[in-house]
C-alpha cells in the first residue's frame, strides 16, 4: 500500500492559457469590424481586465482549461463532482487486473496518532489505527481477488482514503465561480489544496482572467459567509459591508 499525505497531491496544467479568446468573444459582440480584423487585433489585456471587473463574465466561457490530477483522495473527488459546469474523465476502478491494481491512500496527518479498542468477532479486543485498519482491507481486497470475486464488487469496501486521478476540464467562467467557494479556508483542507493549486496554474498560464480570482472575499471585498465565517479570517461580513454602504448612503 502506497500512503500519501493531504497536500502532497498533483495538478498539471494540460491545456489553456496559450491563446486567450475571451477578448475576441468582448470584441465581437461589441465591436462593428469583421471577424477576421477582430481576430488579427493584438490581445487586449485591459479588455479582459475590464470585463471581468464588470461581471460580464459569459465571453470568459471561450476559454477552457485542462487539468491532469493525481494524489487526491475519493472524499476530494466527491465534493469536486458537485461543480456541474465542468468536464471529468476519472481513472476507472472497476476494470478487472487481477489484484495488480495500486491500492494507494490518501491520508491527513492529523489523524494518524488516533487508535482505538476494536472489538474482533471472537471477542477478541485489538488496538487499531488508521494505517492499520488499511492494512487489513487491503489484505481482504487481494485475497478476494485471488479467490476470484470481481473487482467491481470488491472496491465497495475500498476507503474514501483510496487514491483518485482524473482529467478536469473547466471553461474560466466556472473556474472563476470554483475558486470561490473552493478555495475559501471554510473548504475542506484537500479540495482547498487541489483549487489553490489549480488557480497557481491559471494565474501562470493567463494573468489577465484570473488576476483577482480567488475566494469569494477576494472579489467581493467582503466575507459572503456572516456567522459562517472561518475563525481565522479577518474580513468584515457581508452583514456589515451592506451596512457601512446603508450608512454612507445616507449621508451622501
Amino acid at each position: 500500500m502506497n500512503q500519501m499525505r493531504v497536500g502532497d497531491g498533483t495538478v498539471v496544467l494540460l491545456a489553456g492559457g496559450g491563446k486567450v479568446y475571451t477578448d475576441v468573444a468582448a470584441r465581437f459582440t461589441r465591436s462593428e469590424r469583421g471577424l477576421s480584423e477582430i481576430i488579427a487585433s493584438p490581445y487586449n489585456a485591459d479588455l479582459v481586465r475590464s470585463i471581468i471587473e464588470k461581471g460580464h463574465l459569459a465571453a470568459t466561457e471561450f476559454d477552457y482549461f485542462l487539468f491532469g490530477v493525481e494524489g487526491y483522495s475519493r472524499v476530494t473527488e466527491v465534493q469536486l463532482v458537485r461543480k456541474r459546469l465542468a468536464s471529468y474523465l476519472i481513472k476507472s476502478g472497476r476494470v478487472q487486473k487481477g489484484g495488480k491494481r495500486a491500492y494507494d491512500v490518501v491520508l491527513p496527518d492529523s489523524i494518524l496518532p488516533h487508535r482505538a479498542d476494536c472489538t474482533l468477532p471472537d471477542g477478541t479486543t485489538v488496538s487499531l489505527g488508521a494505517v492499520d485498519l488499511l492494512n487489513m482491507l487491503e489484505e481482504w481486497y487481494n485475497e478476494g481477488v485471488d479467490a476470484g470475486y470481481k473487482e467491481e464488487d470488491l472496491r465497495y469496501l475500498k476507503p474514501q482514503a483510496t487514491e483518485f486521478k482524473a482529467l478536469i476540464g473547466m471553461n474560466a467562467h466556472a473556474l472563476l465561480d470554483w475558486f470561490k467557494i473552493r478555495c475559501c479556508k471554510n473548504a475542506q483542507t484537500e479540495i482547498r489544496d487541489l483549487a489553490n493549486k489549480m488557480l497557481r496554474l491559471c494565474k501562470e498560464a493567463a494573468p489577465a482572467l484570473f488576476e483577482d480570482a480567488g475566494a469569494s472575499c477576494v472579489s467581493l471585498g467582503y466575507c459572503p459567509e456572516n456567522e459562517f465565517q472561518h475563525p481565522s479570517c479577518h474580513i468584515i461580513h457581508k452583514k456589515e459591508a451592506l451596512e457601512l454602504l446603508r450608512n454612507a448612503t445616507k449621508h451622501a
